[in-house]
């Protein structure tokens, strides 16, 4: 009997993770020897070839069961255009800062960061969000409740993992080794938080929301969460703080949270909890999967680079630091006049930017960039500056931004266990004609 390919959400990858064999087969036409090697012919080597763009010269040398990379990037990331796959177990790819260039972060070029598995079922019809714990009246509410019985806001707000640009830190700590793109301002429709909350009446004693969703976790037990974290009741009332159903005026994207998330713009994106399902009141400091440890946390005092930190010294992350990042040009792009404008966006947790400058003399000099408002509070602002170089050469672009309370980006950061919250001042590399 001929074997299918199948339908289920879990796609291409997990198919072949259950059965490389029957996945070689029914994919490629790619039968399998003792030496558990492929051997593709016919019509599945002609397959694979057209799918990759290119012949394969080493074909006969492939393993049973392996997916050519630029594949299982693409099936992973179905719905994304030009991400860096980072991780495959969770799913988590950064956006590269070129591709970020537009005043706001579109569906296809937005970041994705998962802690655990995407839910069978993002369907948003009979989706049920239960607000409980310390709440006067416990809501059980439909996406239509959410939408008939609460202002519908429309705002653009910053999403950003806490480890985003851990990469550069030495000695390297653990986890997802992000670069710059695990960013992104998107467009987010839905309600404010503080208006359900209101509505389900929180009590004196609530100090702390538990926010849980419905991203199954990677053992597959059905009753362990991969990430619950939580928000302070101070922070959950603020403006900026969503439930939001439509990202760019249209579905959320289902690895980005479809068909419904929290967004809570200048703490860590760990905070805005994908899939979301329930949202309960305590009357002490969250303690659900990733908030514990040295999850999301640092140390309260500078540390040596390697240095162990007794986990009492920890503590929680919550709004992130100033930061900018330049869009364009790409960093070791080829310049072939001798002007440039320079592009990019700045952001600082739960502040608005001052200003942003940027040097090409590796910080000898300083020139003030153009820098708009933010369109709404929580959403990143856009700058720009047009560069004359002297002469032909190597330069660096450097971006500095100022945040309004006078917090500005350092050169270099002070490392931490698990390579958070680096903020340093963007370096761009061109080469000038």
């Amino acid at each position: 009997m001929k074997t299918k390919r199948p339908t289920s959400p879990k796609g291409m990858y997990a198919f072949f993770h259950e059965n490389p064999e029957a996945a070689d087969k029914a994919v490629f036409g790619r039968e399998s020897y003792p030496d558990r090697r492929g051997f593709l012919r016919g019509a599945g080597l002609a397959t694979m070839g057209a799918m990759l763009g290119a012949a394969i010269p080493f074909h006969r040398s492939m393993p049973t069961g392996l997916i050519p990379t630029a594949l299982a990037d693409s099936e992973l990331l179905k719905g994304k255009d030009g991400l860096v796959l980072l991780n495959d177990r969770p799913i988590n790819a950064e956006t590269p800062p070129h591709l970020l260039d537009s005043p706001f972060t579109s569906n296809e070029h937005f970041f994705v960061r998962n802690n655990g598995g995407v839910p069978a079922n993002t369907n948003a019809k009979g989706w049920e969000l239960t607000i409980d714990g310390l709440v006067d009246n416990p809501l059980k509410l439909s996406i239509d409740d959410l939408k008939n019985q609460f202002d519908v806001v429309k705002l653009a707000l910053v999403i950003e993992c806490a480890g985003n640009g851990r990469f550069f830190f030495s000695p390297p700590p653990g986890g997802n080794q992000w670069t710059y793109g695990a960013v992104g301002c998107a467009y987010f429709t839905g309600v404010r938080l503080r208006d359900v909350l209101n509505k389900a009446g929180v009590k004196k004693e609530a100090i702390y929301t538990a926010n849980e969703g419905a991203d199954p976790h990677l053992s597959g037990d059905p009753d362990r969460l991969p990430i619950s974290r939580g928000l302070t009741i101070e922070k959950a009332m603020a403006e900026d703080v969503m439930i939001a159903f439509e990202m760019n005026d249209t579905e959320i994207p289902v690895l980005n949270g479809r068909p419904l998330r929290l967004v809570v713009s200048g703490w860590p994106g760990s905070c805005s909890q994908k899939w979301l399902t329930r949202i309960w009141l305590r009357d002490v400091v969250h303690d659900g999967p990733k908030m514990g440890g040295t999850s999301y946390r640092v140390p309260r005092y500078p540390v040596a680079p390697g240095q162990d930190v007794p986990l009492e010294d920890f503590e929680i992350i919550e709004r992130l630091p100033v930061k900018s990042l330049i869009t364009n040009p790409a960093t070791k792009s080829d310049v072939s006049d001798k002007s440039v404008e320079v592009r990019g966006h700045a952001w600082s947790g739960d502040r608005t930017i001052k200003s942003v400058e940027v040097s090409i003399d590796f910080g000898a000099s300083w020139m003030p960039a153009d820098l708009a408002a933010p369109v709404n509070f929580g959403a990143w602002q856009n700058f720009k500056k047009t560069l004359t170089f002297p002469q032909a050469g190597y330069y660096e672009i450097w971006s500095r931004a100022t945040d309004s309370e006078g917090a500005s980006q350092p050169f270099d950061v002070g490392w931490n266990p698990k390579g958070y919250l680096n903020n340093a001042i963007h370096r761009v590399a061109v080469n000038v004609a």
